[in-house]
Parts: C-alpha cells; sequence; structure tokens
C-alpha cells in the first residue's frame, strides 16, 4: 500500500511528493480553522517554497498563486499544486512503481 510507495519512492529520491500529497490532505482535515494559517505556512516553507527543504516540483504560476491563496488560509488554499503534484506521481512515479520488485 501506501508505505510501499514511500519506500519506492525513497529509492528514487522523490518521497516529497508523495509527502506533500500527504500533509496537504492531512491540512485539509485540520478541526480548528485558527490552526490553518500557521500548518498553511509550514506546507509552504517546507514544500513550495523556491528552495525548500524538500521542495515539489510544479511550475512557477501554481507556486505563486498557492503563495496567494494561503494568505486566506482555506482549506482548498493547496489543491492546484497537490494536483499538479498526483499527476506527476500517477504519470510517472506509479507506473515505475508497480513493475518494481518493492
Amino acid at each position: 500500500g501506501l508505505s510501499a510507495f514511500r519506500t519506492f519512492l525513497k529509492t528514487e529520491f522523490s518521497e516529497e511528493n508523495l509527502e506533500f500529497w500527504v500533509a496537504c490532505e492531512e491540512y485539509k482535515k485540520t478541526p480548528s480553522v485558527n490552526k490553518l494559517p500557521a500548518k498553511a505556512q509550514c506546507i509552504f516553507q517546507e514544500f513550495l517554497q523556491t528552495g525548500a527543504p524538500r521542495e515539489v516540483n510544479i511550475d512557477h504560476q501554481t507556486r505563486e498563486h498557492t503563495r496567494l491563496q494561503i494568505s486566506a488560509a482555506c482549506r482548498n488554499c493547496f489543491d492546484a499544486a497537490q494536483e499538479q503534484t498526483r499527476i506527476l506521481m500517477e504519470k510517472d512515479s506509479y507506473p515505475r512503481f508497480l513493475k518494481s520488485p518493492i
């Protein structure tokens, strides 16, 4: 399942895509609206900011759009970036995972 896919992504040095996707899903489920702004900043700084420790590969327009959206800290502010990351995993990483021995 998910842990096997995560293990595979680590071998490809691309686990940040899955980690970002999971962080976005957890963000959407945050029960306290008051915690959303701080969580949004953390996710942006960890995965989306240029030079971020675990920077995901998304286009500049989406990165900029997301940066502007997080100031509102709405639950769907990462949707566009998350969708780009999902598509990348679906079309690139996941087919290779299915063919791997993991």
